[in-house]
């Protein structure tokens, strides 16, 4: 009888072990998805040093806060900046 309450006890630990170990793999999952939203490294203003991620937000930068960011412009062949200096010469 004892050896059926330790088969019981073992099994229902497994179990438990392993739901709470599929439901921490879906946490992290949704997490890094989130993570992989994050726009900063496509955007114009993103300096890539860590000293200043950003010219715009540089409080807000590479952080969950950034998906929705308003100042998103995306990365162009040349820097805007250049560009704008070069038609205002001509």
């Amino acid at each position: 009888m004892i050896a059926v309450i330790y088969v019981v006890c073992a099994w229902t630990i497994t179990v438990l072990f392993v739901w709470n170990f599929l439901i921490s793999l879906q946490k992290g999952m949704s997490y890094v998805k989130r993570l992989h939203e994050i726009p900063c490294d496509d955007c114009e203003y993103f300096t890539n040093d860590y000293r200043l991620k950003c010219t715009v937000r540089p409080m807000t930068a590479c952080s969950e806060e950034a998906i929705a960011c308003p100042d998103f412009e995306p990365k162009t062949v040349y820097c805007k900046a250049c560009t704008k200096s070069c038609h205002q010469l001509n």
